[in-house]
């Protein structure tokens, strides 16, 4: 019987663990070599705790979050004709501010913003959008009052007023508007300057503007001006600027002029001018003070029938020889004037029916008398 030998099979698992074992450490050298080539390790870090906010902070918090209601966006169209066709169109005029003004949906804002424009829509900090109809405008104060909602139409809340004729320079101010579009921006200064004039394309300069470094930049016009107290003090009207953007010079119109104005405006639809029924003209007073050398306002015209008529006021007189002065306005109530813009910002601290006095010189005598205030034109 024959017997078959084999020859015994060599055990190969030794070898397989050893290979796995070196592509196990090829890989992980491979592995470190790219990360050291990447960079460190990022170590996390732990957040610290920033402790209370100071009283200041919370204080300025609170007065944005409790203002911020009563601003609106406003954006306006106007009516273009194309040339060619006839065809009338509707297009985007600009942007603005405004102030929620009362229960009724009354909007505070500039003139400028609304001048020339067609349409006005307005948006509250809610979301809610209106169509805004002119109730009246006072160019001379760059003043507009607009009107939205209807039945059922609840405002939201209002700021409070403050007062502006006891403002003191230094103080802080703090200013809510829509710059560039930037909806519901808060920035922060101080009260600049006081008693600032700025010329009026639509009438005699704006006097008695607020001056401050809160950033006003376009768009922020006819937006609050807020104190420290949260009140309304001014409405941004304008800046002083080389380029456009806010170079830390900017002007509100001043709460006391806003709360003479804006009244009217809503019951009358116009602002009426206090008057004293008497004229002049600035270049003809120019001349007139450089030949007599008296500073003043001369009156030139006595309307008839006026205030002054009665008053026994006597304008100047036309001569083959010159002109002859009548009565000079030199005061109002203990002020002086040596303009007409002077004279007419004067008045435009007083109501209709107010009485004022007015200091007069003629002939080299000096008088005083007392005038009620009569409507302007």
């Amino acid at each position: 019987m024959r017997q078959t030998l084999t020859k015994p099979m060599s055990n190969s698992r030794p070898w397989i663990v050893v290979l796995i074992i070196m592509n196990a450490l090829l890989l992980a050298a491979t592995a470190s070599l790219l990360f050291s080539q990447l960079g460190p390790v990022a170590e996390p870090r732990m957040v610290t705790p920033r402790g209370d906010l100071g009283g200041d902070e919370r204080a300025t918090i609170d007065l944005f979050r409790n203002a911020r209601e009563s601003v609106v966006f406003i954006s306006t169209r106007q009516r273009v004709a194309d040339f060619w066709t006839r065809n009338v169109y509707s297009v985007p005029r600009g942007s603005g501010s405004g102030l929620v003004w009362d229960g009724a949906g009354h909007i505070v804002t500039n003139f400028h913003v609304i001048e020339g424009a067609s349409q006005a829509q307005i948006q509250l900090a809610d979301g809610r959008q209106f169509s805004a109809t002119l109730v009246g405008v006072s160019p001379q104060h760059d003043l507009a009052v607009l009107k939205i909602g209807g039945a059922g139409f609840t405002a939201p809340a209002r700021v409070p007023i403050g007062t502006s004729s006891d403002l003191q320079v230094g103080q802080n101010v703090f200013a809510i508007g829509n710059p560039f579009g930037l909806d519901w921006t808060l920035t922060k200064g101080i009260v600049s300057a006081l008693d600032r004039s700025l010329p009026n394309e639509n009438g005699p300069d704006i006097r008695h503007l607020i001056q401050t470094d809160a950033a006003i930049n376009p768009g922020n016009s006819g937006g609050p001006l807020l104190d420290s107290a949260g009140r309304l003090i001014g409405i941004n009207t304008a800046i002083y600027s080389p380029s456009g953007a806010s170079a830390g010079i900017g002007f509100a119109v001043p709460v006391d002029t806003v709360m003479r104005v804006v009244p009217q405006l809503i019951s009358e639809g116009r602002y009426t001018r206090p008057s004293l029924g008497l004229e002049s003209d600035d270049n003809i007073n120019d001349r007139l003070k450089r030949a007599s050398g008296i500073e003043g306002v001369f009156v030139l015209r006595v309307d008839p029938g006026s205030v002054a008529e009665r008053a026994g006021l006597v304008a100047a007189q036309r001569t083959r020889r010159g002109v002859v002065p009548g009565d000079i306005v030199t005061a109002m109530n203990g002020k002086p004037v040596s303009r007409v813009g002077d004279l007419l910002a004067r008045l435009d601290d007083f109501r209709v029916g107010q009485s004022v006095e007015l200091t007069l010189m003629r002939g080299g005598e000096v008088r005083t008398v007392r005038l009620e205030l009569e409507p302007g034109s």
